[in-house]
């Protein structure tokens, strides 16, 4: 059951045990051998560098993504995360069109400081996250500094972000030095106009 977190100017709503956790192990495990794994290139004030992570992206066609100034192009559905898709409408009743797959195959990869804020999302995006694998933390903080919340995420859990949680906060995977094994994370999301 999804449980609102306390953060004021956001609408943020975590289930820890989204999935069985034979059935996460077992999506991961699908995953990380069916989807097209691929280190993209990010564009960081000016200069173009290899993402800290693998990842894909994957949606309905028209799904187009314009992520640090390269739009992507989806690639097919697999018929797990068709499935995955079809029971994520049940529970939220949003009818979501592309997922970006990230892998952190271990504490190095990460993902800094951001919002999911591009105009293809909308002005209110809604971001439906899956983790699946090793259990990372993942941290929000508001644009002004505080306040700013850090949780663990296992396999299985489903994170929502909803309403204005894009425009008033930022959030990121920070690296770990701590041994870590890999981890898959589903962020599904809708195109504006696609």
């Amino acid at each position: 059951m999804l449980e609102r977190l306390p953060l004021p100017d956001a609408d943020v709503r975590l289930d820890p045990a989204w999935l069985a956790p034979g059935e996460a192990s077992g999506l991961f495990d699908a995953l990380i051998d069916a989807l097209p794994w691929e280190n993209h290139v990010v564009r960081l004030f000016g200069r173009e560098h290899a993402s800290p992570r693998l990842s894909c992206w994957i949606g309905d066609a028209g799904a187009r993504y314009r992520y640090s100034g390269v739009s992507r192009e989806p690639r097919p559905w697999t018929a797990q995360l068709i499935a995955l898709r079809g029971r994520l409408r049940e529970s939220l009743g949003v009818d979501f069109d592309s997922v970006l797959a990230n892998l952190y195959r271990d504490g190095r990869d990460a993902m800094g400081w951001h919002a999911d804020d591009e105009r293809e999302l909308g002005p209110a995006p809604v971001i439906a996250s899956v983790s699946l694998g090793a259990t990372r933390r993942f941290v929000l903080r508001h644009r002004d500094g505080a306040p700013r919340l850090a949780l663990d995420l296992p396999a299985g859990s489903l994170l929502l972000m909803q309403g204005a949680t894009q425009a008033n906060y930022r959030h990121a995977l920070p690296r770990t030095a701590r041994p870590v094994g890999p981890r898959i994370n589903l962020t599904f999301r809708r195109i504006v106009g696609s």
